[in-house]
């Protein structure tokens, strides 16, 4: 993956623009909330923590 294609999945798929395009749909702010926090912590946080450790070599 490319750099540009590489930045663009990392903003797309960011919990804050989530966020932003539920509300953009006009789901209430607490609604978009919940559902943008638990895509944080149950995908976006570990998917993100793994690419991280791919990319760090190992010694």
């Amino acid at each position: 993956m490319n750099i540009q294609n590489a930045s663009a999945a990392q903003h797309y798929l960011n919990p804050l623009h989530l966020y932003c395009r539920l509300r953009d749909l006009g789901l209430p702010r607490p609604v978009a909330r919940t559902i943008s926090s638990g895509y944080e912590r149950i995908l976006y946080r570990p998917v993100a923590e793994n690419a991280v450790a791919a990319r760090t070599p190992s010694r």
